[in-house]
């Protein structure tokens, strides 16, 4: 039979299964949405969200087993009457198809990569694993990679895709990792690490259902980035997720100001959070003379003595600085009030009820005592048993006499003198001077610190946090990123080689064990499936200036263009920027600047302020640009980039975004790492 009658006969096949499961998939969002309403409608709009959320790219393979079985993969189960319709991508029986080869297939005869646009079947690509099978196929993993490098060559939207359907070994293996603490993923430029840390969230929810309740975090490094990657977990069936910015994760935060690199640097150092504790503790005043404190005409002494005891009970609760203050207080009113009882008990009264012992010297209660009596609402005269010397307040009447002395603006005066409130705003104010309310992004983990240890709370806390670009937190914004992850379950991805914060990660290890001691892995990504080979070689100068002890990730894919740089005045720049943006017709461009020409590069440009990240044209910095990607990128001014703070890793950043193809625009010299690239133009 003719090849060309065998493939429209398996294509035929395969879109008689597809057509099948989006019927079913039809009932069951019509199932959904008849139940989205009543008391299980929160519930139901969720599955319904997932159900829609599938529809696109439903079923994308099958695995032909030994044993004569077919198995059908995707992007969530389906069953009818108990039997397995589509296979959930994550389940164990589906890993095959991302790890079986030749020499282990895991019973794998033929693993089939199935290529569909809306609910039509447009081509298949088979890997054969049985050296035996007298089939002829493509050869093992090609069908794969082929997938894999044709997705990332097509033109850019400004939305992270999924890779569902194109992992490779090497990351689900990422992916599928059960340690239970923190894995750090550490991958450079395009080894699809943001993609796998989701894919794993992914994954995790799946075999972990728990976490759904408890909640998931995603940290990421900017807005623009959060934007970008928001399909990508809706399209693998999931959405409750939470995604914030460290700034994002105190809402009641307005960053307004940004600090220069070395004060920002001084803000995230761990040592902030030692100042910190020691300023709140500060605020408490140990008395070295005895402490008077006047009650409705009563002065009562408390010795310095009985004040340390009380501070130090209040130290001893663990308790935040606030609600230890409320430990404290009810030591010292409790002394008050036995003080204030002790003076008054020994009276006793006539059947009249005239005092014959008392705070005067005639044996009356003084004018004092009896105002604090009534401020405590004691009424005299009325006690149960009329014989002989009797107790004058009973047990509601002391708790009666706590509560006014409690209430007592004087004795209110002491205890704020001695323990004082404090807010989270105050202890950051009065350690780095007065902001006016205007703060920057370093110190929302110092705020998120002090709240902590104030006791105003420091918001929800989650089951899992993914922390993307991680390399970029400082001490004290992993300080705050823990706190909201008591079970210290988290997926951690980053690149030590693109840190450009001046209070960023320069080892993991330092980074993570004063929070889990051992309990972090690290899982490298080394195959860089984004940015061509041409352009990783154009950086092989200056990555190798500055990473000695890093190894950059192996391209797995040339573009045919390299990578060029022209020269042109700082006048001119602007005028020679747009003409080049203007002449680009051929996918997503990213202009990526330092931050001085960002205003007159959007003038010139004619652009909206700020740009969407799903423009044809986008004008980022190298931090705006972290984690994206782009059809082609054009540089401006590298040396100007070069020189800020670890500048050389926001070059290497900036040069690794794009996709197909790199243009550099300098004024004045080119930088002697970028000096080997060829003089050239986008024309």
């Amino acid at each position: 039979m003719p090849a060309s009658n065998e493939t429209d006969r398996e294509l035929a096949a395969e879109q008689e299964h597809v057509t099948a499961l989006h019927a079913r998939l039809d009932v069951l969002r019509e199932q959904a949405r008849r139940s989205s309403s009543g008391e299980a409608a929160a519930v139901w709009r969720a599955e319904l969200a997932r159900l829609d959320a599938a529809e696109d790219g439903l079923c994308f393979g099958r695995l032909d087993l030994r044993d004569g079985r077919r198995v059908h993969i995707g992007r969530l189960g389906m069953f009818e009457d108990d039997e397995p319709l589509l296979l959930d991508w994550r389940a164990p029986a589906a890993q095959p198809f991302y790890t079986a080869t030749i020499a282990t297939p895991q019973g794998v005869r033929r693993r089939r990569r199935i290529t569909t646009r809306g609910r039509t079947v447009l081509a298949l690509d088979d890997d054969l694993l049985d050296p035996d099978s007298p089939e002829q196929g493509a050869l093992v993993g090609e069908a794969a990679l082929l997938a894999a490098l044709t997705a990332l060559t097509a033109e850019r939207t400004g939305r992270m895709r999924d890779i569902v359907t194109t992992l490779q070994a090497e990351q689900d293996h990422v992916v599928r990792d059960g340690h239970a603490g923190v894995l750090v993923v550490q991958g450079g430029p395009g080894t699809g690490k943001t993609a796998v840390a989701l894919h794993r969230l992914a994954y995790l929810l799946y075999t972990r259902p728990h976490l759904r309740t408890r909640g998931v975090l995603i940290v990421g490094p900017s807005e623009v980035f959060l934007e970008y990657v928001g399909q990508v977990l809706p399209g693998l069936g999931e959405h409750a997720v939470v995604t914030a910015t460290i700034a994002l994760l105190r809402p009641d935060v307005h960053v307004s100001r940004t600090d220069p690199p070395e004060i920002a640097a001084a803000k995230g150092s761990a040592d902030q959070a030692l100042l910190i504790a020691a300023a709140v503790r500060a605020r408490v005043r140990v008395p070295d003379e005895p402490v008077e404190v006047e009650f409705e005409q009563q002065v009562v002494r408390l010795d310095p003595a009985e004040c340390r005891r009380a501070l130090k009970l209040a130290f001893r609760s663990g308790l935040p600085h606030n609600q230890a203050r409320l430990v404290f207080e009810r030591r010292i009113i409790g002394l008050l009030s036995q003080r204030l009882i002790d003076q008054m008990e020994n009276v006793v009264f006539t059947d009249d009820g005239e005092a014959l012992d008392g705070g005067d010297a005639d044996g009356r209660l003084s004018t004092a005592e009896l105002a604090a009596l009534a401020a405590a609402g004691v009424v005299l005269g009325h006690d149960e048993d009329p014989d002989g010397p009797r107790r004058l307040l009973d047990e509601v009447d002391a708790a009666r006499l706590g509560g006014a002395l409690s209430a007592d603006a004087s004795v209110r005066r002491v205890l704020d003198e001695l323990w004082p409130p404090l807010t989270a705003r105050q202890v950051v104010t009065d350690l780095f001077g007065d902001t006016n309310g205007h703060w920057s992004a370093e110190d929302v983990p110092l705020l998120d610190e002090a709240a902590a240890l104030v006791g105003e709370g420091t918001g929800v806390t989650f089951g899992h946090v993914v922390v993307d670009e991680a390399q970029e937190l400082s001490a004290m914004a992993w300080r705050m990123v823990m706190r909201r992850c008591p079970s210290r379950s988290m997926t951690v991805v980053g690149d030590l080689a693109q840190t450009s914060d001046p209070a960023g990660v320069s080892s993991w290890d330092h980074a993570l064990r004063p929070h889990v001691d051992d309990r972090w892995r690290l899982a490298q990504l080394t195959v860089n499936y984004r940015t061509p080979a041409e352009i990783m070689d154009a950086t092989a100068d200056l990555f190798a200036a500055h990473h000695l002890g890093l190894l950059p990730p192996r391209s797995a894919r040339t573009a045919g263009e390299s990578p060029w740089r022209r020269h042109t005045t700082l006048a001119e720049l602007p005028h020679v920027v747009a003409g080049i943006a203007t002449r680009h017709t051929d996918g997503q461009l990213a202009i990526i600047t330092p931050l001085p020409h960002l205003a007159s590069l959007e003038a010139a440009l004619h652009l909206a302020t700020p740009s969407a990240i799903t423009d044809p044209v986008v004008v980022l910095t190298p931090v705006q640009a972290k984690g994206l990607e782009f059809d082609s990128v054009l540089i401006v001014d590298p040396a100007t980039i070069l020189a800020a703070p670890l500048g050389h890793n926001d070059l290497y950043v900036a040069m690794t975004r794009a996709t197909r193809r790199l243009g550099i625009v300098h004024p004045g010299p080119v930088p002697h790492e970028l000096a080997r690239i060829r003089v050239g133009s986008s024309a």
